[in-house]
C-alpha cells in the first residue's frame, strides 16, 4: 500500500487546523494522560524539539483542539505547545466551567513538572474567559475561591493547587460562553416547550423588523427591545433551571432524613432540556451594527433558518447545573467582565477584524477590562479562526505566530534552550 501523502490528503482541512508543513522540522508529539485532582482522566498532546523554556498551553471548555492553527505558528517562535483536551468533548450536557478548571490545573502541573520555566495560558475564542476564570481562582487566596458551582455542586476550590500562568494570549476571544449566546438567543420564543413559538414584534428575520436574506437593517428601538427580551429570555431559563436543582436537593435532603424509592429516584434524575433557537445576533445579519469586515451571517453560516432553528447551535442540550455555570449569561462565572480584571500577568489580545462571534464593542470593553498593564493588543483581518475573509485575502495566520513570538521575546528574552529564537 502506498504511504499517504499527509500534505495533500490534509490539504481541505487546513481551514481552522494546523497546515502540517508549518509545523518545524524535528518536533514529536507525545501523549500524556493526567489525572485530575478531582479524579478524572483528560489528555494533554505536547509538541516539541527538546529543551523549550517556554510551553503555550491552548485549551477549550468543550473542543478538540488538537489541530488548532495556532500550534503550528507558536511552535515556530521556539516555544513548545500543549494542546489540552477537555474531559466532555462536545458535551454541553455535563459541562460545568468550574470543574472544568480542574482540567486546566492537570496541564500545568504536568508541564511545570516536566521543567518548563514559562508556562503561557493561550485561549482561543472560549478558551480565552475558560483561562481567565482559571487565572482569577488560581490568583485568589484559596479561602476566597469558588465554593459551589451556580448549581449547587461543591468545586473544593479551596483544596485545589491551580498554578498561575506567567503570562496570557487571547486569540479571538469572545465574552464567555453565557455571554456568547445571550447575545444570540432568539427572544421572539414565547414557550420554552413549543421550538416555533415566536412573538411576531421581536422576529429577527421577519421582514416587517428589517430583516433579509441580503442583509437585515433593523432600527434603533427594535435593537434596544431586542436586546432586553434577550435577557428576560434568559431569566426565564434560569428560572427553570433552579426550580430543577430545587427539586433535586429536595430530593437529597429527604434521603438524608429517611427518604424513599421516590426520593432515591428524584435524586439521582438529572433532566435534560433543549434551549432552541441561539443562533441570532442582530449584528450577524445588520452589518451596520457594530460594524467591522466580517461577512453575513453567524459562525454556524449565512442561513439562519438552519442555524437558529436546527438541531446544531450553542447551548442546544443542557442540564440545569451546565446551564448555570456554562450558557446562561446571567449566572455564568466565567466571563471576561469578571475574570479579566483579575490578569496581572502580561497579556496579549488578538483580535480579528472578520470575526462574527466577537465584535468591535466587545473587543474594546475586554481589553479595557484585563487589568495589567502590561498589555498589548493588535489586530488582523481574518475571521474567526484566523482565516481569508475573502478569497484572495492574505493568509495572516503565520504574521499572527510572528506576532506571538515578538511577544514572547519581550516578556521572556528568548524561548529556545539556546537563548535564541528558532
Amino acid at each position: 500500500m502506498a504511504k499517504p501523502d499527509i500534505h495533500r490528503e490534509t490539504a481541505g482541512l487546513r481551514g481552522a487546523f494546523w497546515d502540517p508543513a508549518r509545523v518545524p522540522h524535528g518536533v514529536a508529539l507525545t501523549v500524556h494522560p493526567l489525572r485530575t485532582q478531582d479524579g478524572n482522566v483528560v489528555s494533554g498532546y505536547l509538541l516539541k524539539r527538546g529543551g523549550e523554556r517556554v510551553v503555550a498551553v491552548l485549551t477549550h471548555p468543550r473542543e478538540h483542539i488538537v489541530a488548532n492553527y495556532l500550534a503550528a505558528e507558536i511552535l515556530q517562535t521556539g516555544a513548545a505547545v500543549f494542546l489540552q483536551a477537555p474531559r466532555l468533548v462536545g458535551n454541553d450536557i455535563r459541562l460545568e466551567h468550574e470543574i472544568a478548571l480542574y482540567d486546566l490545573a492537570a496541564a500545568m502541573t504536568f508541564l511545570r513538572g516536566a521543567g518548563f520555566e514559562r508556562l503561557v495560558a493561550v485561549g482561543n475564542s472560549g478558551g480565552g474567559p475558560l483561562w481567565a476564570f482559571y487565572n482569577q481562582q488560581a490568583l485568589a487566596s484559596p479561602s476566597a475561591r469558588i465554593a459551589f458551582t451556580p448549581g449547587g455542586r461543591p468545586t473544593k476550590l479551596a483544596e485545589a493547587e491551580l498554578i498561575p500562568p506567567d503570562a496570557i494570549a487571547f486569540i479571538s476571544t469572545h465574552l464567555g460562553q453565557g455571554k456568547l449566546l445571550m447575545n444570540g438567543i432568539d427572544p421572539s420564543v414565547t414557550d420554552e416547550a413549543d421550538v416555533l413559538s415566536a412573538e411576531p414584534s421581536l422576529d429577527p428575520f421577519s421582514r416587517d423588523n428589517g430583516y433579509s436574506p441580503k442583509g437585515a437593517t433593523y432600527i434603533r428601538t427594535f435593537v434596544e427591545r431586542y436586546r432586553q427580551a434577550q435577557v428576560e429570555r434568559v431569566a426565564r431559563i434560569d428560572a427553570l433551571a433552579r426550580d430543577q436543582v430545587a427539586e433535586r436537593a429536595a430530593a437529597r435532603k429527604n434521603l438524608k432524613g429517611g427518604g424513599g424509592a421516590r426520593d432515591r429516584i428524584r435524586a439521582a434524575h438529572t433532566p435534560i432540556f433543549t434551549v432552541w433557537r441561539t443562533d441570532a445576533d442582530p449584528r450577524c445579519w445588520d452589518l451596520s451594527l457594530d460594524p467591522s469586515d466580517r461577512r453575513f451571517g453567524s459562525l454556524w453560516g449565512a442561513d439562519p433558518v438552519a442555524s437558529n432553528y436546527g438541531s446544531i447551535g450553542f447551548g442546544r442540550l443542557c442540564t440545569a447545573e451546565s446551564w448555570l455555570s456554562t450558557w446562561s449569561g446571567l449566572t455564568s462565572k466565567a466571563s471576561l467582565e469578571v475574570c479579566a480584571p483579575a490578569i496581572e500577568q502580561p497579556a496579549l489580545f488578538v483580535e480579528y477584524s472578520g470575526d462574527p462571534a466577537t465584535f468591535p464593542s466587545d473587543n474594546e470593553a475586554i481589553f479595557s477590562w484585563i487589568r495589567t498593564r502590561e498589555k498589548r493588543r493588535l489586530a488582523f483581518k481574518a475571521d474567526h479562526q484566523g482565516r481569508p475573509i475573502h478569497e484572495g485575502d492574505e493568509d495572516v495566520r503565520p504574521a499572527v505566530g510572528r506576532a506571538i513570538g515578538e511577544w514572547f521575546g519581550d516578556i521572556f528574552g528568548s524561548t529556545a534552550p539556546n537563548g535564541t529564537h528558532a
